[in-house]
């Protein structure tokens, strides 16, 4: 139950993250008893590339805290939406936490806020909103898919977020979002195959106040159906933005210093020259210094955010 507060100690039933390396984090629930494979009930014992560890023994410990293995030590964590997008089991594509944040920021999304999520997929996103919106909002998220539908379900149980979500399987392009949020909504985001078809359900969504839309989109024409339905359809202020991450190496690096009062005699004198070269090769000094990574992340999706006027 630990994506739901800010807690201290493990307890038994929560769901927290080993950390082994950055590259190397599994989600474990706190439980004695789990299902093996064969359908046997057994001890809960994690196996990782530095031993064993019973999973049951981690009640009492702080979060943050090491914990041995067999041939080594982990810490635990106590997982927050950033976390799990890194290790969640993938369903489907997700989106991942720099385009997650540029989302929120766009939708200005707060605590209270009602949020509709269309393509609720392996839940990285939703994950993320519910924690914008709690304690008072709440989060209606669709998927078209039914075994989707049921182990997301599952997931938000788990993690102790029913009661800020509810998790319709339905599609929307056809059957809109239902008569029950009907001028109720603060936001929509859609991800979705064919965003422009749930344009006109939007407009009965969102609340007569006004509200903000949030479709992204990996194609470019995808975009432009959007806009071209979004504008048809009275919204206004539509943007289309592009998330792209530049990552930077930070490093001392030895440099040449140039020595001005040398080179004011470069041309009186040609021994005078080569003694000045030498010196300035000797003269160096270690700097900070920025370089551009070798490669950068590539494309992932185009997000429009458009407005609905009251």
């Amino acid at each position: 139950m630990s994506f739901n507060k800010t807690k201290e100690v493990i307890e038994e039933g929560d769901v927290v993250i080993l950390y082994l390396n950055p590259n190397n984090m599994h989600p474990l629930e706190v439980k004695a008893k789990i299902f093996s494979k064969k359908g046997e009930f057994v001890d809960n014992v994690f196996q990782t590339m530095y031993g064993a560890l019973k999973v049951i023994s981690l009640v009492g410990q702080r979060y943050g805290s090491k914990v041995e293995l067999t041939r080594g030590y982990a810490y635990v964590l106590q997982p927050t939406p950033e976390l799990w997008t890194m290790i969640l089991p993938h369903r489907t594509q997700i989106i991942y936490s720099p385009d997650i944040s540029l989302i929120i920021h766009l939708m200005e999304l707060k605590p209270g806020s009602i949020i509709i999520e269309t393509g609720t997929g392996s839940g990285s996103l939703s994950h993320s909103l519910i924690r914008v919106v709690r304690p008072n909002g709440h989060l209606y998220t669709f998927d078209f898919h039914e075994q989707r539908v049921s182990i997301a379900s599952a997931e938000f149980d788990r993690h102790g977020l029913s009661e800020f979500v509810t998790l319709k399987k339905r599609d929307v392009c056809l059957e809109g979002f239902g008569e029950e949020l009907k001028h109720k909504v603060d936001a929509i985001f859609l991800d979705l195959p064919h965003p422009w078809l749930t344009i006109e359900h939007a407009t009965v969504a969102l609340k007569r106040t006004g509200g903000k839309l949030c479709s992204f989109s990996p194609c470019i024409e995808q975009v432009q159906r959007t806009c071209a339905n979004l504008i048809c359809k009275g919204f206004v202020e539509l943007n289309t933005y592009e998330c792209l991450q530049k990552e930077m190496n930070v490093q001392y690096r030895s440099l040449p210093i140039l020595d001005f009062e040398c080179l004011k005699y470069k041309h009186t004198n040609e021994d005078m020259t080569q003694k000045n070269e030498k010196r300035q090769r000797e003269q160096e000094e270690k700097l900070l210094t920025i370089s551009h990574a070798q490669s950068l992340p590539g494309h992932t999706g185009f997000i429009t955010i458009a407005t609905l006027p009251p």
